[in-house]
């Protein structure tokens, strides 16, 4: 076994020549000396570097694009776009149903069911929906506290305070949504003509407003006596943060924007001290 290992190593490390010689004149025109050792390492790095540019050439150039079964990048941007669109459908087509149902109950004098709430629900898991069922069963508990409550002489003294201010009408529309905190719909909906002019219930201090992708344009307005009112869904903002407004200033454009929207309409709540409270009962729409 030595002895073989002893001739193999002798032919790696035996130098040879190689000599390219012009067949009329024998005048050699090239001419190469090493050993099988060097020119097997020779074989190897050229055979890495020709892998390694071809790799780079793929990765880092758009030579990709030529292999058979790759996207293109229109192709991959054409993708996105359509999975973005077809999410976007999918929420439409769930607000369309709700609307319909709704449409169907209110023509057999039916209580219309509240989109936005419903919409929630429907991407909720299993999970979620029993999270949901007790907080349904602690909202109807809380209600039937209150109710026991609401002849305490403290809680009639705090409804009075805002029951004595004259509340001007946001928008002028139709009342679709009604308020139920039992259901988790703290607030109401009014249908209204594209950029309709929001107006502010009551004097107060503009404390946000901003932009989300569900939402739209929202913006929340501080009154006196602890009472904060928001409204969304709009278009455009006519008022910044910091801004100090009268009772019917307009502050914003009314539309329908945010994914959460399925048409021209005004998302309003009305919080007092934190709590959320029915604007119906002092606003008429």
């Amino acid at each position: 076994m030595s002895e073989r290992n002893k001739v193999t190593r002798k032919k790696l490390l035996t130098r040879y020549r190689f000599v390219i010689v012009e067949d009329q004149t024998h005048e050699n025109k090239f001419k190469i000396k090493g050993t099988m050792l060097g020119a097997i390492s020779a074989a190897v790095l050229l055979l890495l570097f020709i892998v390694a540019f071809v790799f780079s050439m793929i990765a880092y150039t758009p030579l990709k694009l030529v292999i058979p079964g790759y996207p293109s990048y229109q192709t991959q941007r054409v993708a996105i776009e359509n999975a973005a669109k077809v999410d976007s459908l999918e929420k439409r087509m769930k607000i369309m149903t709700i609307r319909l149902e709704n449409l169907r109950r209110v023509l057999n004098g039916e209580k219309s069911l509240p989109i936005d709430s419903l919409i929630n629900i429907g991407k909720a898991d299993i999970a979620e929906k029993i999270m949901y069922t007790n907080m349904m069963a602690d909202s109807i508990l809380r209600e039937r506290v209150d109710s026991v409550e609401k002849y305490n002489l403290s809680s009639n003294s705090q409804m009075q305070m805002i029951e004595g201010m004259l509340f001007f009408p946001p928008v002028k529309g139709i009342l679709t949504e009604e308020f139920n905190k039992a259901i988790n719909h703290p607030y109401v909906d009014i249908a209204v003509q594209e950029n309709s002019a929001v107006c502010s219930v009551l004097k107060g201090t503009i404390i946000a407003a901003y932009w989300t992708d569900e939402t739209g344009y929202n913006i929340h307005i501080q009154h006196d006596n602890d009472l904060i009112s928001i409204y969304r869904h709009n278009t455009k903002l006519l008022k910044k943060t910091g801004d100090t407004v009268d009772a019917g200033t307009p502050v914003s454009l009314a539309g329908n924007a945010g994914e959460l929207s399925s048409g021209p309409h005004l998302h309003f709540e009305l919080w007092h001290k934190g709590v959320p409270i029915d604007p119906t009962l002092y606003i008429k729409f």
